[in-house]
């Protein structure tokens, strides 16, 4: 039979200063022990992997150690120590509330708390996942909880602190576990790696660290999966295959298809990602990801956040010194549009790739750069004219040409001669007008205040009986220059609503063909707020009393049958 010992397991922690990434958690357990103000019950809640129970574990053994350290910590070589890392110790109890969570395993277990310890001072009872203790169970342990035998010490252990009843959380002395930082967890592995005899690069422990989300045990988990898949070299490639993680170098390249405005780049890039077998929203999430990391190199401040190896964190400084960061919140934004709407896109990777383009598109819109509707006029410029040719008298005149056959066929003329059958100069003039049919020209309707009051009114026309159009009524516009208009308006109501509401500047932007029109909405004290009418709502008798006004037989017959109206 195998006698092979996964590395959570082998290398799990036997003193507090081995616990990774806890340190606030040992110091204050020492300083406790060190004073004797030791609580006689804790909470030691986190997330999972991060050393909640060996925490336990370990503040258990040290206190039936026969021969602590100075720094209070465990010998591991007197009988009481030797006992528990055998699993022998009869001072010590652990229960598992997930497969034990009844009022019956409750009170046995309070049943043990009667008894005094039969070696060593402390009898310690360990719960672990104490969540899952159901409400009758709790109840059940309330009042051993709250007035323990002096040797009794409980330590309670969960990753859901929210769903333990506050009579509980009470009566227990909270540590809270914090997730594992990746450098820690690679410091961590490095150090398994050297005792292994196995040869790692950063980048790979990097990978293993990131994947593990802060849970230590995770992370042995993954190096132990690496480590069967690859043996005593751990490389980069090998981790990011296994465990199915897209390289950064698509990330690189698809950053700088953004860049270089590479449409046709980018759409084969997603298409190797696809065909590889990775899912849309990995690749898009990654990206963001990556864009991130760009961000955070830009500030020498933030550069603490970037979790990367050194070999990949001198390609980020590269790419973030040329990369705008208007240009990189941009890609961010619009990353996250796309994954708010990827649930519900019917056609994924359609939804992605539309993104990806408008991704590229973006350093176009910033220059705010017309289409360009005439590529190929850098290559019909006008060649210069010709020298001119000497005057020549009648009589030099040269005799016509033969006619030339299929078979005489000149060769084409040089490249400074003259076309005689085409001319460029039409040409050239066809392709200025093409120009001239997409820059904005002179020809603009005119914007002054009597065309703006005119569309103004046509507006308002359309949006007659909307909230929107009683505002406008009592606005007042006004042009303050070629491409910008002023409202002014009575309420900061109506400047909110107008502000939130772009169906406005869209149609004045139409309406004079100008799409960098501007709308600044300013507040006038002097102008009369907008006031909206709030119909009272009648009463019984009201309607009664408006009724008898208009029909006066009315209150004969109330008075016949003796009606009497609601107030």
């Amino acid at each position: 039979m195998s006698k092979f010992v996964v590395s959570a397991r082998k290398y799990r922690p036997v003193r507090f200063d081995e616990v990774v990434g806890q340190r606030h958690v040992s110091q204050t357990l020492k300083n406790a022990l060190q004073t004797d103000h030791l609580a006689h019950a804790f909470l030691f809640c986190g997330p999972r992997g991060v050393g909640k129970t060996t925490s336990a574990r370990i503040l258990a053994k040290v206190l039936n150690c026969q021969d602590r350290t100075e720094d209070y910590e465990p010998c591991n070589v007197c009988d009481s120590c030797v006992s528990f890392n055998n699993n022998a110790s009869l001072n010590i109890t652990e229960l598992d509330a997930a497969s034990n969570n009844s009022v019956d395993h409750i009170r046995a277990l309070t049943e043990q708390v009667r008894f005094q310890p039969q070696q060593g001072e402390y009898k310690v009872f360990i719960i672990d996942e104490v969540h899952m203790l159901s409400q009758q169970a709790f109840n059940a342990f309330l009042k051993t909880l709250e007035e323990p035998p002096p040797y009794a010490i409980f330590i309670l252990a969960t990753t859901e602190k929210h769903k333990i009843i506050p009579t509980i959380l009470s009566r227990c002395q909270i540590f809270d576990f914090k997730r594992i930082q990746p450098n820690d967890i690679i410091e961590h592995l490095q150090g398994i790696c050297a005792q292994e005899g196995i040869t790692a690069d950063e980048d790979a422990l990097h990978i293993i660290a990131q994947k593990a989300d802060g849970a230590l045990r995770d992370a042995l988990s993954i190096f132990d999966r690496i480590v069967s898949f690859s043996g005593d070299t751990i490389a980069y490639e090998s981790v990011i295959e296994n465990l199915n993680v897209l390289d950064y170098e698509y990330f690189f390249r698809a950053v700088d298809y953004i860049l270089t405005e590479d449409r046709a780049g980018m759409m084969l890039l997603f298409d190797e990602v696809l065909r590889r077998g990775f899912d849309e929203d990995l690749f898009l999430n990654g990206l963001a990801a990556h864009v991130r990391d760009l961000l955070v190199c830009k500030d020498a401040a933030t550069l603490k956040l970037l979790e990367v190896g050194e070999r990949l964190r001198e390609r980020y400084h590269q790419q973030a010194a040329i990369a705008p960061p208007d240009l990189l919140l941009t890609v961010l934004d619009v990353a996250n549009d796309c994954d708010l709407g990827f649930r519900l896109a019917r056609n994924k990777r359609l939804h992605v790739e539309m993104s990806l383009l408008r991704m590229v598109t973006i350093r176009r819109a910033f220059r705010n750069e017309p289409v360009n509707v005439a590529p190929a006029l850098a290559n019909t410029a006008p060649a210069p004219p010709p020298p001119l040719a000497e005057k020549k008298s009648p009589e030099a005149t040269p005799a016509p040409a033969p006619p030339v056959t299929a078979q005489e066929a000149p060769p084409p003329p040089p490249a400074n001669t003259a076309f005689t059958s085409i001319d460029m100069s039409s040409l050239i003039a066809e392709a200025e007008g093409e120009l001239e049919a997409t820059i904005p020209g002179d020809d603009l309707p005119e914007l002054d205040d009597e065309s703006l009051h005119k569309a103004w009114e046509a507006f308002l026309l359309e949006q007659k009986g909307s909230t929107l159009a009683i505002f406008l009524k009592q606005a007042l516009p006004l042009v303050r220059g070629d491409d910008e208009v002023v409202v002014k308006l009575g309420s900061q109501r109506a400047i909110a609503s107008l502000r939130e509401d772009e169906t406005l500047v869209a149609f004045l932007r139409e309406t004079f063909e100008r799409p960098n029109l501007v709308m600044i909405l300013e507040h006038d004290e002097t102008m009369k707020p907008v006031q909206t009418k709030v119909k009272k709502r009648l009463s019984a008798k009201d309607k009664f009393l408006q009724m008898r006004e208009k029909n006066p037989a009315l209150d004969e017959l109330r008075r016949r049958f003796d009606l009497r109206p609601e107030e």
